[in-house]
């Protein structure tokens, strides 16, 4: 008779080990993340079946004291038949969230990042659409699949062309207001749902800007707007940045006004040569899928894609599995 199942968070740090007895690409992050207070062993949780590691998940957040910001990671062991991993999954996930996500509220996003060739193994395939089964099953549902871009040092950086006129970001309402604007046609599907959501334009900017891009320790004067020479009318801009684990081209738009004129080459091309002049190991991005002319352009700057990533969102509070 096999072991009964066991469904915990960590008693402390000292359990990072146990936790690490299945595998995923952030491992080697977790640590860290527990010294710096982005993780808590309160928000990993593990299932056991006696000294067996059957399954694990857990939260992550941008700082210590912060609450819940996504669900990054959720590991079932593969060697389980994908019946009873399911199973599993799903207890493992009603079970910890219930405990650690409060009641009536909404559920963080799940965010996984994927081999790009995740559809066409069939052994990684078939793992990913049980574990995306669960999420389903707890009443997610896919938002979008996204791109990871990386740039390296080596690699040819476009020079100015003299089209637009880069200058620094001057404060949060020149930024913000720019943000509002790109909002209009965006084709990334998290601009998407929270318009979808009810934000205004201008509150989705404010958001972003104050739960993200606010957070960053790098220097504010690498942030760029590009404007037209001569008359100062702006097209889009760009934030190059540092986050807690890499350099990044953490947002970059043209407004609407300025699309279909290429533009978009010569503002990804100052953000990467301000992040090439600080001498950073990699600079590294991401774009949805879908978003077939900003891939296009990150491709013509010299950036690879090395890896996939998928987004599940829970829409309304308290959503309970089928």
């Amino acid at each position: 008779m096999p072991d009964a199942l066991v469904i915990r968070p960590l008693t402390g740090p000292e359990e990072l080990g146990l936790f690490l007895r299945l595998t995923y690409t952030l491992d080697d992050e977790l640590a860290d993340d527990l010294a710096t207070g982005r993780r808590v062993p309160r928000w990993m949780w593990v299932a056991l079946r006696g000294e067996r590691l059957v399954g694990r998940l857990s939260w992550w957040t941008h700082k210590a004291g912060g609450e819940p910001f996504t669900l990054d990671f959720f590991d079932l062991d593969p060697e389980l038949p994908e019946e009873e991993r399911a199973d599993i999954g799903l207890r493992l996930l009603e079970t910890a969230t219930a405990a650690v996500i409060p009641a009536g509220t909404r559920r963080p996003e799940f965010g996984r990042f994927l081999p790009a060739d995740w559809r066409e193994v069939p052994e990684t395939r078939a793992r990913l659409e049980t574990l995306f089964g669960v999420l389903e099953r707890s009443g997610a549902r896919p938002l979008v699949e996204r791109l990871r871009l990386e740039w390296l040092p080596g690699t040819p950086v476009a020079g100015p062309t003299g089209r637009l006129a880069f200058r620094p970001v001057r404060d949060r309402e020149d930024l913000v207001g720019l943000m509002t604007s790109v909002m209009e046609g965006t084709l990334d599907a998290h601009g998407q749902a929270d318009l979808a959501s009810g934000l205004t334009p201008r509150e989705a900017a404010e958001q972003h800007y104050d739960e993200e891009l606010a957070e960053y320790a790098s220097p504010r004067d690498w942030w760029r707007v590009a404007e037209l020479p001569g008359s100062g009318e702006p097209v889009g801009f760009v934030v190059p940045a540092r986050n807690n684990y890499h350099h990044t081209i953490a947002y970059i738009g043209v407004l609407p006004a300025h699309r279909g004129h290429g533009y978009i080459d010569d503002v990804l091309a100052e953000g990467t040569r301000v992040l090439a002049a600080a001498g950073v190991p990699r600079i590294r991005a991401a774009t949805d899928l879908g978003n077939v002319p900003m891939a296009a352009a990150f491709a013509r700057a010299g950036y690879v894609a090395f890896q996939h990533a998928v987004n599940h969102v829970w829409d309304a509070p308290g959503a309970s599995p089928s």
